[in-house]
């Protein structure tokens, strides 16, 4: 069994991912099941697939996983953009944006550092 007790990454998104759950069931309570859907499948897939990631067969399987998450994040922050400006669904804590905005990056970086190597 793998080890993840020490990765910032896969630590990161597992404790951002119970924050997402938490505001999806927020959104849930105002009867918005679609957008809840949305906002939760593209929230936790981020972590889902860097923890996936770490176990990739080859490199490139690796950068594969960690874009697939670069890809959710980018479509959470969408959702999130959606929930902010309109009036039907409840506001996000601007740290939950802060923190996908720094995870994104993260995630962009470990991709650029793992395309060198």
């Amino acid at each position: 069994m793998r080890n993840d007790k020490d990765n910032l990454i896969v630590n990161l998104t597992f404790e951002f991912a119970l924050k997402i759950i938490a505001y999806s069931e927020e959104i849930r309570q105002t009867n918005r099941f679609e957008m809840a859907s949305q906002v939760f499948k593209s929230g936790t897939s981020i972590g889902a697939n860097i923890r996936e990631a770490q176990n990739a067969e080859s490199k490139a399987d690796f950068i594969h996983k960690f874009k697939i998450s670069a890809k959710e994040a980018d479509e959470l922050s969408y959702w999130l953009d959606l929930c902010k400006q309109s009036d039907f669904y409840p506001t996000p804590n601007p740290e939950l944006i802060k923190e996908l905005q720094s995870i994104h990056l993260i995630i962009s970086k470990i991709i650029a550092s793992s395309k060198k190597s």
